[in-house]
């Protein structure tokens, strides 16, 4: 079969709908050796398709098509967020050199490079085919933040490669050069793609390029502050310059007029509700996001496990905790709150994105592959391997009990992949770490989110010392930003991120337990403390005390980045290995 057909296939049947990976991968694109490509627009449009999916490794993140695992709305697994029964590699401390060697590939920044060096053979005018182009600079700046993300410094370039090149033997490049490169690569992706939801939210835009420039920025901006005289750090710079350009791009989103925070009025509904439709198309918040189609297999067990049961996972005491009281204050201030003894309680007169991110009793579930609805009572505490919820507090965002699954792998619920809600976070929290935060930047951003779910405003002269706040040491403006990106994006995969970039893992991490709920004999006379459940002093189940029982060892000097591989540095002398290895 052509490379032409197989591309005309691939593209009939999946856009961005999740296809299957081998299939995608049955020619490799980077060898296109056929005279007839690289001369029409629709030869680029087929060539960036396979960015959308690439070979073994979905670029977005997305329920996992077919499969049981890798869902969205547990993606802050093995942080302090959500846990499994058995503790993470490296929340217990225990990564070795040979983790994360998998991740140490440049397939898909080669192909990007190749698509560079390509595409200007296209017999066609600039403007009919320039929105490929920025679509293929965004992935190449996509693929260079996630290896920037796992290593720090590597050997960084726009260029196409042989087995000859002598940049196979470069030493790594600084990470501040590299993150210019990819901010060069998304403002050249900026003035390149079109304005506006592009195939009905499922196609890259312009607007998409500048959240994600906003977000490497303050990434960089972040990482180089807080990790400034580490071996981590950037010598001779503070990230300032890297935030300013994170709240530039984050308020080009906002001014550009076109998203808005989701919200009808119903508090109650309107946050969960952004998590768990089929379509998005035109939705006011979700600015891109990812497809499943049963009638193609393309579906997931999403469904299965949010609305049914507890998906081998559980969401902590410490995120709970840090939902606000409906008067806007902390839980160890207000005299409003009632206590955990029990789920009513917990979640009682308090910032209502807490009862649309764990499941509460009476809420209205699937029943197991049936059509018939029923009532949440209590978690899954005493259920086993992907059937239990280990903590007590089950995972409820991202369900519905209108999307029944009726047998496995045949959720077809989207996956959110950028939302509008970011760049508002990315705005304040850039301001605020230049210093230059107002009450009018704080109103247009975290008061449109706490409004969405009927919280008060949060105002920077009347702010409450919290005496729980994660990061004493740092000023309340920035406490309460973190705070809310903390229950904003619970659970969808930013926890790792944030605690890496503010170097909070001493803060947060290391020495700490991650608690659950208090744990009920009257719920469950059938468990044993001790043998079933581990439970604390006070109470609080403690599902990891016998695997860490200092709690987790989370290593300072080097776990904020992955080892390099060992073959790679046999390969190349020139590298060297990350701080800690």
């Amino acid at each position: 079969m052509s490379i032409k057909k197989i591309f005309l296939l691939v593209t009939l049947v999946c856009l961005f709908v999740q296809c299957d990976d081998d299939f995608l991968d049955r020619s490799d694109l980077d060898t296109i050796s056929e005279p007839s490509f690289w001369k029409s627009t629709n030869d680029l449009k087929l060539y960036v398709n396979r960015f959308y999916n690439p070979k073994g490794n979905k670029t977005f993140p997305g329920w996992n098509s077919n499969e049981y695992s890798g869902g969205i709305y547990w993606a802050d697994t093995g942080t302090d967020n959500i846990i499994r029964p058995t503790v993470s590699t490296l929340m217990a401390g225990n990564n070795t050199e040979d983790t994360g060697n998998g991740s140490w590939k440049f397939d898909n920044i080669r192909r990007a490079n190749y698509f560079m060096a390509n595409y200007e053979t296209v017999e066609a005018d600039f403007d009919t085919y320039k929105h490929y182009v920025g679509e293929a600079l965004f992935f190449r700046a996509y693929f260079n933040f996630t290896m920037l993300k796992n290593y720090g410094e590597y050997p960084y370039t726009n260029e196409v490669l042989s087995e000859v090149s002598e940049e196979l033997n470069a030493p790594r490049t600084p990470r501040n050069t590299i993150v210019q490169n990819i901010i060069a690569d998304l403002d050249e992706a900026i003035g390149h793609m079109d304005s506006g939801r592009k195939g009905k939210g499922n196609r890259l835009s312009s607007e998409i390029a500048m959240l994600f420039k906003a977000r490497v920025a303050l990434y960089e901006g972040t990482w180089e502050k807080y990790h400034a005289g580490t071996d981590f750090g950037v010598s001779g710079s503070d990230g300032s310059s890297f935030l300013t350009i994170a709240a530039s791009a984050a308020n080009d989103v906002i001014s550009s007029g076109i998203y808005s925070i989701h919200n009808t009025g119903d508090t109650a509904n309107d946050y969960w509700n952004i998590f768990n439709q089929e379509n998005y198309a035109g939705h006011s918040e979700v600015m891109f996001w990812r497809a499943y189609n049963a009638d193609l297999s393309l579906a997931h067990n999403g469904q299965r496990y949010l609305s049914v049961s507890g998906g081998g996972r559980g969401i902590s005491k410490g995120l709970v905790d840090d939902y606000l009281c409906t008067d806007g204050q902390p839980i160890a201030t207000s005299a409003l709150y009632q206590g955990d003894a029990d789920l009513p309680t917990v979640s009682a007169n308090r910032d209502l994105r807490l009862s649309q991110t764990i499941w509460l009793p009476g809420q209205a579930m699937n029943s197991d592959g049936a059509t018939v609805l029923r009532e949440f009572e209590l978690p899954d505490l005493d259920l086993t391997g992907e059937s239990v919820c280990v903590t007590g507090y089950q995972i409820r965002k991202g369900a519905h009990p209108d999307k029944k699954y009726k047998t496995v792998r045949s959720g077809t619920t989207s996956s959110p992949i950028f939302r509008y809600a970011e760049a508002l976070l990315i705005f304040a929290e850039a301001k605020a770490e230049l210093g230059t935060i107002t009450q009018a930047d704080v109103d247009v951003t975290i008061n449109k989110l706490r409004a969405r779910a009927g919280m008060p405003n949060l105002s920077i002269g009347g702010i409450t010392t919290d005496p729980n706040w994660l990061y004493p040491s740092l000023s309340p403006i920035i406490n309460e930003i973190r705070r809310e990106w903390h229950v904003e994006f619970a659970v969808e995969g930013y926890r790792m991120n944030d605690l890496k970039r503010w170097a909070a893992m001493g803060d947060v991490i290391v020495g700490k337990r991650v608690l659950g709920a208090q744990f009920s004999q009257t719920d469950f006379p059938d468990m044993v403390i001790g043998q079933d459940v581990q439970v604390d002093a006070n109470g609080y189940i403690d599902a990891h005390a016998n695997e860490v029982p200092s709690g987790m060892q989370f290593v300072l000097g080097r776990d904020y980045l992955l080892p390099v591989p060992k073959q790679e540095l046999t390969l190349n002398p020139d590298l060297t290995q990350n701080p800690g290895w």
